[in-house]
């Protein structure tokens, strides 16, 4: 973990991930809870169609077979709206589905909410099986991103 952010404390590596139900862009809500038994990355990005957001976003579609074979479950999680997110989601043909957090609880939950500007910190948290943060990094800068390399071998550790 990097930088403190804005908002409520950031979930400690070891604690319990914070549960959370929210929309998808495939039109069903995702809830963190059901999702136990399989290892979880939540991702946290600012804003779709902005320029490091789409190359996060889209290098998590690239590498979707890398990920479904660790039995990763990839949530990108935007506070932008389920529209916005389905247009971004197909202008770029991505496979993975994307989260709303319109109205901000789960970025707060997470303590990725920047309020000054509205929008959540880039961050990321991975959850294990048994609903456990195992990783979790905070970006300094919303310029700067994870490349699915390092998200990868983290997911390897928790085997």
């Amino acid at each position: 973990m990097t930088a403190p952010t804005e908002s409520s404390a950031v979930p400690a590596v070891g604690t319990q991930a914070p549960d959370f139900t929210l929309p998808s862009t495939a039109g069903e809500k995702v809830t963190l809870s059901a999702l136990r038994g399989r290892p979880v990355l939540l991702a946290f990005f600012p804003a779709a169609f902005t320029s490091v957001c789409t190359t996060e976003v889209c290098a998590f579609s690239d590498d979707y077979d890398a990920f479904q074979q660790k039995d990763l479950v990839v949530l990108p999680i935007s506070v932008d709206l389920i529209p916005s997110l389905q247009e971004f989601k197909r202008k770029h043909d991505m496979k993975v589905d994307l989260l709303s957090d319109a109205r901000r609880d789960v970025s707060r939950a997470y303590g990725v909410l920047v309020e000054r500007t509205y929008t959540a910190n880039r961050a990321y948290f991975l959850v294990d099986r048994d609903g456990t943060l195992r990783w979790v990094h905070v970006e300094e800068h919303g310029g700067f991103r994870r490349e699915n390399a390092e998200i990868l071998a983290e997911v390897a550790k928790l085997a």
